[in-house]
């Protein structure tokens, strides 16, 4: 992916998080920390913790957390592991993201993700963006193929939102999908991204 569309992505789910008036961040599948390294230094956000299933690109981001340019503001964990585990430290935050993350599941486990995400952790905004399938062709990938070979599927913008919408419909959440990272005219952008919402019924349930 090119880097001023994967600028653009982190980007838009920055202004998801603002937007959603996130102080507590769970990055699922964090990488590298292309994002987390920018909400830590957020005013905004006092709490994040990070998930990853590869210790490497966690102890990178460690070091760019060290090294990089203004202060770490918020508190910052990270995770080694799985985060279909869940657990109770990973409930109670205001907004979980998962960037460019659900691809490289297998779907037949996507469920269990649904139910660690919504069903355990169950935070208050969910902010999820994958490939759209649509724009692959505008990046020279042939139809045959995919972006990355670790990805499982890429899906186009009507499979995603009818997966959103299910994910949403299933756990008391309000679901809003968008285009991000460039923008065609018929294909949309190279990216799509689904900002989940917990429904004020469903909250009201939990404290009852």
């Amino acid at each position: 992916m090119t880097t001023w569309l994967h600028g653009q992505r982190l980007d838009a789910v920055h202004d998801a998080v603002k937007a959603s008036g996130a102080r507590t961040v769970l990055d699922l599948g964090c990488g590298e920390g292309d994002l987390l390294v920018r909400l830590a230094r957020d005013p905004e956000v006092s709490r994040i913790v990070g998930i990853d299933l590869c210790r490497d690109q966690l102890i990178r981001l460690r070091h760019r957390l060290k090294t990089g340019a203004g202060p770490v503001r918020a508190e910052v964990d990270l995770i080694h592991g799985d985060l279909s585990a869940g657990g109770e430290r990973l409930t109670g935050f205001d907004c979980a993201i998962l960037i460019e993350t659900i691809e490289h599941i297998d779907p037949a486990r996507l469920s269990v993700i649904e139910r660690a995400v919504f069903g355990r952790m169950r935070p208050r905004h969910v902010v999820i963006t994958t490939p759209n399938a649509e724009f692959n062709s505008l990046l020279g990938v042939p139809p045959h193929r995919f972006r990355h070979p670790d990805h499982r599927f890429e899906w186009d913008r009507a499979r995603f939102a009818k997966w959103s919408t299910g994910v949403a419909s299933r756990n008391g959440y309000q679901v809003a999908s968008r285009d991000i990272a460039g923008r065609h005219p018929s294909r949309g952008g190279a990216s799509q991204m689904a900002v989940f919402r917990l429904s004020e019924a469903a909250m009201d349930r939990a404290v009852a």
